[in-house]
């Protein structure tokens, strides 16, 4: 039996650039199938807008398989919709019904400035990435993997922070943008694997110096981070970044390659291990 189509109501955030002026637009759409996805019924939305000589919503996609982030943005006061844990390419139409009023704009965080529409800039993040997310090699043969002994429990608490796809959904939903639980995962997975301890130290103090340097918050313990994530990231996470930072600035005062950063956070939670 062939669902019924309905049709919604959108009020979507039209700002043309950063510096201009934004407002909110109404749009009807009508003849929705439910087993629509949200981006689907949006093109649906622009193809009808371009036919009337109309400018289409700019918004940002990509994988459209809930394993790259670039398209979320906020929908009814949610981050990624509706749906826990979630991106907003996974989220379906069947999740509303006839007549209703659906709000959507950009991620809120001034780290994160807006380039059209509902698109962002979440560059903030790869400069983050850059000060310290990855480990260094010499040149030469690569060697064999297996080499390097690493037990379960370890690889797989290192895999669960290394699932992070950086779509920033943390931020916007932390009430003071803070990208501690990025960051904190990205500290945690080298942090937890023999391959980056030989930086840990000087990688934590780069990382943590950029974020706050970048106009992102500090964590409050709101635990908003931990619930919106897509991939489920514990706030365990910032704990262990915590501990990274307090080890790092404590060498620190016997290194002077590693300068002391000032930073706060009152996020103390145990790690799973």
């Amino acid at each position: 039996m062939e669902n019924k189509k309905f049709n919604i109501t959108l009020r979507v955030w039209k700002q043309k650039s950063e510096d201009s002026k934004g407002r909110f637009e109404t749009y009807n759409v009508e003849g929705i199938i439910p087993e629509m996805s949200f981006l689907e019924m949006l093109d649906v939305l622009n193809e009808k807008l371009i036919k009337e000589g109309k400018e289409p919503v700019y918004v940002e996609s990509d994988c459209r398989e809930g394993i790259c982030g670039c398209c979320g943005f906020v929908i009814n006061g949610d981050v990624h919709g509706p749906d826990e844990h979630s991106t907003v390419c996974q989220l379906h139409m069947r999740r509303f019904k006839e007549g209703d009023v659906v709000t959507i704009e950009p991620f809120r965080a001034k780290a994160f400035p807006l380039i059209r529409d509902l698109v962002i800039d979440r560059g903030a993040l790869d400069k983050i990435i850059t000060a310290g997310g990855y480990i260094s090699v010499n040149v030469g043969s690569a060697p064999d993997a297996n080499t390097i002994p690493v037990d379960k429990n370890t690889a797989e608490k290192a895999m669960d922070y290394a699932t992070c796809i950086g779509c920033g959904a943390c931020v916007a939903a932390c009430p003071n943008s803070a990208a501690m639980l990025f960051t904190g995962a990205k500290i945690s997975h080298l942090a937890s694997l023999p391959q980056g301890h030989p930086e840990r130290t000087k990688r934590v103090l780069n990382m943590i110096k950029i974020m706050d340097s970048l106009g992102f918050g500090n964590c409050s313990n709101e635990y908003e981070c931990e619930a919106v994530c897509p991939k489920e990231i514990k706030i365990s996470a910032i704990a262990k970044m915590n501990r990274e930072f307090l080890k790092a600035n404590f060498l620190s005062e016997e290194d002077p390659d590693l300068p002391p950063v000032f930073h706060q956070s009152t996020v103390d939670v145990p790690e799973d291990e």
